[in-house]
């Protein structure tokens, strides 16, 4: 095998592992909680909630003039930690560290600048699809 031929081959174990990735259904929360304005589209013209979901996707057709297959929260390690930037409500202070924010049992995610990253969670039971 040459040098070319493994790097094809690198290529597609990438891209299989990205869409298998891709593939698992999203969490409720993933999707109930991004606010409709927020969709990112990730669909096309048509698509069922089963072709939706099944890339990985998020399905709701009952916001008229948004996507209705759009892309998810991320997850995170909690599912009550699963929300919008903006919904954060600060449960530390600047500077809190992960042990410090987990002691409060508060949810934490140090990776957006600007907001809080120690941040009270939210229920999952308001969470649905």
């Amino acid at each position: 095998m040459g040098p070319r031929s493994a790097r094809l081959l690198t290529v597609l174990l990438v891209l299989g592992l990205c869409a298998l990735v891709r593939s698992q259904k999203p969490s409720p929360c993933q999707c109930s909680r991004l606010s409709p304005h927020n969709r990112k589209n990730c669909g096309f013209p048509g698509i069922t909630p089963d072709q939706c979901f099944g890339s990985g996707c998020c399905f709701d057709s009952s916001v008229p003039g948004v996507p209705w297959c759009f892309e998810p929260l991320p997850r995170q390690g909690l599912e009550q930690c699963v929300m919008e930037v903006s919904a954060r409500v600060n449960c530390g202070y600047p500077g809190i560290s992960f042990d410090e924010c987990a002691a409060r049992k508060c949810c934490f995610n140090d990776l957006v600048f600007q907001v809080p990253w120690c941040f009270f969670p939210k229920p999952v039971d308001d969470c649905h699809y």
